[in-house]
């Protein structure tokens, strides 16, 4: 870090200085400021001097910077803090908090809002949507409640006037799941009064001067602060916040968040109310007192969905009830109805603020989480509360902020100097007491039951009677008058900078406050007329309505009193330290460096004033003498038993402690540790640092090591259910194709004694390992079938089985029945046979051919539809056609390469087309024969063709289908064969 920062900048962490002393704690924070190094540590808090201008330091770069890195890695930030609590979040499954603390002006609230930013930036690293839409939530709800929560004061022109906390909850990885918003005593007062130089909420002037023309003009508004009073004082005061561009970012948060169109509208419908409201005037008329200028009236009524004459009268008459249950009607006078009409607005942007933080808080809660499923859910906290005030005029808002700032300086001497020594001492460990002020004294003067000063408060409102705020502060002096850090102008007559009967001062652990009792009272109780709640609870807006639950009891309804605003508050500032109290804390601690809002000017003594109440040097001493880590030996043990060899897995000692020393004498840091009686304690962060380094790297190999023992067993157990699932199957195929045998058995048992010889029998069917086999056993039944069939008719058979195939059930007799002959110029020849067989033998001779594939007498059609008779004989090598009138002369012959295939019709008919490679195509009618007239032979013809050249010439490739026939006289459909010769 040194060497990161250089020694001319100073001291990056006040526990390295050369002594401990106020002067060089403040020559080494001005050394700082001066050369724009603004941060400092004090051990794991950081301290923070507000520059009064904007730094690039916030990058997305300095955000890498500093992610999942060490805090004396890198110079001092608020993303260092920011990062420390994130990773004892994320490492220990340990709730954090992060405690921005300091005066007013001191730059509170802009920390708050980087560290949320980076909190944002290093979290969801896969960029799922859920968690994105969670972030987005939570960074522009910064927004939206600034505009609604902060105002210019003269001390700070975005100044918080009121406190949050925020829980950000992240599950079992790290990444958020969602949030919660706590919001404390909004300082309401300022609604309706201002002191001067300053300014109303942001609010109301981004409406005026940021909203549209159509938006002011629907909530009868004018786009100048100047013309309301609530506004008035802070129209001319300079600010450097543009209320335009503010205007539009707070719409877009608002719709970002989830807020609809309506419950925008509605928000700004309140602001319009609340303005309107401001410029109401009240006269009175002889005894009653009236509204000036009813058209206001109807302005406020329009905007809260109210009828004019209710609005109308509880603005002027209040509503009681007597003992005996009798309801009257008590008229106002013009300064009970001024204030009643003070009282009403304060409430209305009140419940307004308080709705906006429930409804933010609706949508970011975490939804449907369990810790079973999900993991861990961790929390880191974020409280950015008003800084301690001292002004000209310090009223019960004040008192309120400053006992505010007591308790959390309390949790803060509490956590880091009385428990931290009072730990070391029950541990058994060396010290030397540091001595520091204690302001326990001074919260107990405030909130001791039945003497503190809110006691007292409560009992002068419980008080029957009327009782004044003089009343009050002499109550307050009887009480309180021995206390040494209370005072009034009664106690001490020489003071003249309090006033008799008015002034009280406190001795708070930032400095002496005067304040004024006048109002104390009025703003402890807080009352509003029940006729307001009733109004708004019967407002036809559903928003407004929300707003105001309790306008639904009547008037006659006894209620329990409620608490008073201080006891309020109190008891939520208590609730508050609880639970930052049970959170490991980091801190952030802000100072101001001059009142002048100047990035130049450090003011030495009003800096060292704040290093002195906020016991900066105290806590130096404590964290230089102390030790920057402790941890129990088992928890330690746990961690980092790993880094060593006689202690992972388990060690074989007799106690924890033995195995932690061991673990620490391995890695030589004795001089760097104490042992106490059930913890160890680390001095200084380098030594931590190491055992995390180690631990990182080995944490893969034990990973890998896990993951190969898991793997292998995952392994195994596959690899036991794979032998398991292959023997069920096994044993499976085997009984299935058992059982399919079994079937065939039984279905082709008695086959021998059908007619058909089992042909109608339907075969089961078969698994898929018997698909191939399936098919061979038809064929080989098929064979055995037909093994029996004699040689010489095996030439017939295989005919008619070509024919079958080839006709494919076109032709529905094809003489199937019949036995084929062949040769039936033979038969037909009856009364010139031996003429036609000497010519068959000369021409055998002549063109050698083997055999005769068939032969029988035609008709033969030419393409003028003109036939003549023919007679048709195919051999083995040619076709021929004869004139049988004649003596059988060879009118043509055609090689039987040539034939390409025939085409056959699908009727009773005899006709066919020869196809040939010329085109020299013949169309033939087959005569029946004189024998045999109802003969059919197309389907010999067809079958012998495509027989022969099945097993000597040719193979058949394909049916291409149906063909319509270029030749007049023939069927338009038909069925082709085509033959293809090799080569």
């Amino acid at each position: 870090m040194a060497a990161l920062e250089g020694l001319e900048f100073g001291k990056s962490d006040f526990v390295l200085l050369d002594e401990v002393n106020i002067e060089q704690f403040m020559e080494n924070l001005k050394l700082r400021f001066e050369n724009a190094h603004i941060y400092t540590f004090i051990g794991e808090g950081v301290v923070s001097v507000n520059p009064y201008k904007q730094m690039d330091i916030y990058g997305k770069e300095d955000i890498n910077a500093y992610r999942g890195r060490e805090l004396y890695e890198n110079p001092p930030h608020l993303y260092a803090v920011a990062d420390a609590a994130y990773k004892a979040m994320k490492r220990r499954a340990k709730d954090t908090c992060i405690v921005v603390s300091g005066e007013s002006g001191a730059g509170k609230t802009e920390a708050s809002k980087y560290i949320m930013q980076y909190i944002a930036a290093i979290t969801n690293p896969s960029q799922r949507a859920e968690v994105e839409s969670v972030k987005n939530v939570l960074l522009k709800s910064n927004c939206v409640l600034e505009a609604f929560g902060n105002a210019k004061t003269n001390r700070n022109d975005n100044s918080s006037r009121f406190g949050k906390y925020m829980d950000i909850n992240f599950n079992f990885n790290g990444n958020p799941t969602g949030g919660h918003i706590n919001n404390y005593l909004l300082e309401k007062s300022r609604v309706v009064q201002q002191n001067g130089g300053e300014r109303n909420f942001h609010s109301f002037y981004q409406l005026l001067r940021g909203g549209s023309d159509v938006m002011l003009k629907s909530l009868h508004l004018h786009n100048d602060p100047a013309n309301y009073v609530y506004t008035r004082e802070g129209a001319v005061t300079t600010t450097s916040n543009n209320d335009r561009s503010s205007h539009n970012a707070v719409l877009s948060a608002l719709n970002v968040i989830g807020f609809s169109e309506e419950e925008i509208h509605s928000i700004y419908r309140i602001l319009g109310t609340v303005l309107i409201l401001g410029n109401l005037q009240f006269e009175t008329d002889s005894e009653s007192v009236r509204v000036v200028g009813m058209g206001d009236v109807s302005h406020i009524a329009e905007l809260t969905s109210t009828e004019p004459d209710n609005v109308t009268k509880s603005l002027l008459y209040r509503t009681v009830a007597t003992g005996d249950g009798e309801v009257i009607e008590k008229g106002h006078s013009e300064k009970e109805a001024c204030f009643g009409r003070d009282a009403f607005t304060k409430a209305l942007y009140e419940r307004l603020f308080g709705w906006i933080v429930g409804r933010i808080n609706a949508v970011i809660e975490v939804k449907d989480y369990n810790p079973v499923l999900h993991g861990k859910n961790t929390v880191i906290g974020v409280l950015d509360i008003y800084g301690f005030e001292i002004f000209d005029n310090n009223s019960f808002e004040q008192f309120c902020i400053n006992y505010c700032n007591e308790k959390l300086q309390q949790l803060f001497i509490q956590l880091i100097l009385c428990q931290e020594q009072d730990e070391y001492r029950r541990e058994g460990i060396k010290w030397q007491h540091i001595d520091y002020f204690n302001n326990q004294i001074i919260v107990d003067l405030v909130e001791q039951p039945h003497k503190g000063i809110i006691s007292v408060l409560d009992e002068a409102c419980l008080s029957v009677g009327k009782v004044t705020d003089t009343v009050c502060l002499e109550s307050m002096d009887a009480k309180l008058g021995q206390h040494p850090h209370y005072t009034s102008r009664k106690l001490t007559p020489s003071d003249k900078t309090m006033e008799f009967n008015r002034d009280f001062r406190i001795r708070h652990y930032a400095g002496d406050v005067t304040y004024s009792i006048e109002g104390f009272l009025d703003k402890n109780k807080d009352p509003l007329y029940q006729d307001f709640k009733r109004l708004m609870f019967n407002s036809s807006n559903p928003v407004m309505k929300e707003m105001w639950p309790d306008g639904q009891l009547s008037i006659t309804e006894v209620t329990k009193r409620p608490l008073t605003a201080a006891t309020l508050f109190k008891n939520s500032i208590v609730a508050l330290v609880e639970k930052l109290g049970c959170k490991e804390p980091y801190y952030v601690r802000c100072i101001k460096p001059n009142d002048m809002k100047s990035p130049l000017l450090f003011d030495d003594a009003r800096c060292q004033h704040q290093v002195a109440y906020l016991g900066l040097l105290e806590n130096v001493r404590v964290r230089r003498a102390g030790f920057a880590y402790r941890q129990a030996y088992t928890r330690f043990l746990q961690r980092y038993k790993m880094t060593c060899v006689y202690t992972w897995p388990n060690h074989l000692m007799e106690t924890d402690r033995e195995a932690v020393e061991a673990i620490v004498t391995q890695h030589g840091f004795q001089d760097d540790v104490a042992y106490g009686h059930t913890k160890l304690f680390v001095r200084t962060p380098k030594s931590l640092f190491t055992l995390e380094q180690e631990r990182a790297v080995l944490i893969p190999v034990l990973v890998l090591f896990l993951q190969k023992v898991w793997r292998g067993a995952l392994a195994r157990m596959r690899c036991q259910r794979m032998r398991a699932i292959f023997a069920i199957m096994g044993c499976y195929k085997r009984y299935k194709v058992k059982v399919h045998f079994w079937e065939v058995e039984r279905r082709f048992a008695n086959v021998c004694n059908m007619a058909d010889y089992g042909k109608s029998v339907e075969w089961p069917t078969p698994p898929a390992a018997l698909t191939q086999f399936h098919s061979i056993t038809q064929k080989w039944r098929a064979w055995q079938m037909v093994k029996n069939i004699p040689q010489s008719d095996m030439g017939a058979v295989r005919a008619k089985v070509a024919a079958l195939g080839a006709l494919n059930g076109e032709r529905k007799d094809w003489g199937c029945g019949r036995s084929w002959e062949r040769d039936y110029l033979v038969r037909d020849c009856h009364r010139s046979s031996s003429n036609f067989i000497l010519f068959s033998q000369e021409l055998r001779n002549k063109d050698e051919y083997n055999q005769v594939i068939f032969s029988g007498f035609c008709r033969k059609m030419n393409r003028f539809n003109k036939s003549t008779d023919r007679a048709l004989l195919i051999t083995d090598k040619h076709i021929y056609k004869l004139d049988p009138k004649k003596q059988f002369k060879v009118l043509k012959r055609l090689p039987l390469e040539v034939v390409t295939g025939l085409s056959v019709t699908a009727g009773v008919d005899q006709m066919v087309a020869l196809h040939t490679s010329s085109q020299d195509d013949a169309l033939l009618y087959i005569q029946r024969g004189e024998l045999c007239p109802d003969q059919d032979r197309i389907g010999e013809l067809v079958g012998t063709l495509i027989d022969h050249f099945t097993r000597s010439v040719a193979t058949v490739r394909g049916v291409s289908g149906w063909v319509r026939p270029s030749c007049t006289g023939l069927p338009t459909v038909s069925r082709q064969v085509v033959l293809s010769w090799p080569g």
